[in-house]
């Protein structure tokens, strides 16, 4: 806790990473989003597991709560699916600034299932951020158009990924924090192999190289935030989240083409306005 200029530079390099495996998917969403999902955990388990028994000399499977490790990982499983299906459908940069709800369902769920003291600051920020994402859905009343169905689908990876957070913050105070790495993805890829004979389609060899790397990155990219919030408060390093959204634009210009509209960028800076409120410390929001 005594590096946060290091724990700054790790965030940002692993939000980075986010969005280069994010952008994998789009390119090989020609796949189905189960086979997507089996590709980023089996590879990534692996991974995990070569390096932690490199690190430590064993591999850390005991759990106190080995349910709610299960649970766990069957919920960043249901992210994956959502956001890969909604990545086949809208640009990347507006699933990245609908799913930014996440922070924001997290503090209510923090409030009601964890009893923990949110004070006025923090449900307004939740307020503000809800009308962000309103701004990003594209809502018909805003539009005069329908609503197109995928951009509900970052909504349900961000209502599942405040569950998982959620999920992680109890699981701190039962398990060795290496315990909780390596078992992020082994449910998961064990549920996603199940359903391959449905849905698997032979990739070409650079695609291989595709699916192994989203699996790679998604280790690397986590590993990273690990020793993040080990060099920083979250205070510092939660609302740096929000240059995801910058990465995420990049990469929909350079790589799709795809330029945001006036409401992702407006829904987006409510969303970040909105997150930016709930981080902040107490004493700087006196």
């Amino acid at each position: 806790m005594d590096r946060p200029l290091h724990g700054v530079a790790l965030q940002l390099a692993a939000l980075m990473l986010f969005v280069v495996m994010d952008t994998l998917f789009k390119l090989l969403s020609d796949f189905h989003a189960v086979q997507l999902a089996w590709a980023r955990f089996t590879f990534s388990a692996l991974a995990v597991a070569i390096t932690l028994r490199l690190v430590m000399g064993r591999l850390p499977w005991r759990s106190r709560a080995p349910g709610l490790q299960v649970l766990r990982s069957l919920l960043l499983l249901g992210c994956t699916l959502t956001f890969t299906e909604a990545l086949a459908h809208i640009p990347i940069a507006d699933a990245t600034a609908v799913g930014f709800a996440s922070p924001l369902i997290t503090v209510a769920l923090a409030a009601v299932l964890l009893r923990e003291p949110v004070g006025w600051r923090r449900w307004a920020g939740v307020a503000i951020g809800f009308v962000g994402v309103m701004i990003a859905v594209r809502p018909p009343f805003l539009t005069g158009e329908a609503l197109h169905w995928a951009y509900l689908l970052p909504l349900c990876t961000a209502t599942m990924f405040a569950f998982y957070q959620i999920l992680t913050r109890r699981l701190a105070k039962l398990d060795d924090p290496r315990t909780t790495i390596m078992h992020t993805a082994i449910a998961a890829a064990l549920a996603a192999s199940l359903l391959q004979p449905f849905v698997f389609m032979p990739p070409a060899p650079i695609e291989w190289v595709g699916l192994v790397m989203v699996g790679l990155l998604g280790a690397l990219s986590h590993g990273l935030l690990v020793l993040a919030y080990a060099r920083a408060p979250a205070s510092l390093l939660a609302p740096l989240s929000y240059s995801q959204l910058i990465w995420a634009m990049l990469a929909g210009i350079l790589v799709f083409a795809d330029w945001p509209d006036l409401f992702t960028l407006v829904g987006a800076a409510v969303i970040a306005a909105g997150g930016i409120l709930i981080a902040l410390p107490r004493r700087a929001a006196a």
